[in-house]
């Protein structure tokens, strides 16, 4: 591992880019190597001339590190990348609104579709007031689960015939 190598300009503002300490760091960098600013002030006191720098040491594929959590700088710009990664995020949620908004509007939003037509349902519930099919039969007649047939019974009303097998208790019987 190389050296660690310190370039500073004393005296000098950032906001002249022709400065010693950042010419020599620049000149030091090599590809694979990261550039380690410790404010971002230091590189650049323009936004067009960080972006310059920055272009530069991408196109040479050097890295650079400018995030310091312990410094002003590097606190802000952790919260304003915080806050671009929520505001994305508010972003997405609003456009799935809206999208849904209109696909309702024009009748595409359906919601989650039944796990039995309306027919099958009819005769579900028929085969369950006859008396002919336990829950357990049900269930391997119709592909869904004891939930769904409990869901099926009660949207119809109907009650548990007297020689059930395997009638299903009111508790268990829900919305959905």
């Amino acid at each position: 591992m190389a050296a660690e190598r310190i370039y500073v300009d004393h005296g000098l503002t950032g906001t002249n880019r022709e400065r010693p300490g950042l010419h020599q760091a620049l000149a030091a960098c090599r590809a694979g190597d990261t550039l380690v600013v410790t404010k971002l002030d230091r590189l650049a006191r323009s936004l067009p001339d960080a972006r310059a720098i920055a272009d530069e040491l991408t196109q040479r594929e050097v890295k650079l590190n400018l995030h310091d959590p312990t410094d002003p700088v590097g606190r802000l710009l952790f919260n304003v990348l915080a806050m671009v990664a929520e505001f994305e995020s508010d972003l997405i949620r609003m456009r799935t609104r809206e999208g849904m908004k209109v696909a309702k509007a024009k009748g595409r939003l359906r919601g989650k579709q039944p796990k039995l037509s309306a027919t099958q349902e009819a005769h579900l519930v028929k085969l369950y007031r006859a008396g002919e099919q336990t829950v357990s039969e049900l269930e391997e007649l119709f592909p869904v689960t004891r939930s769904t047939i409990s869901r099926a019974i009660a949207r119809a009303g109907a009650r548990a015939p007297a020689s059930s097998a395997e009638a299903i208790e009111p508790a268990a019987v829900g919305s959905g």
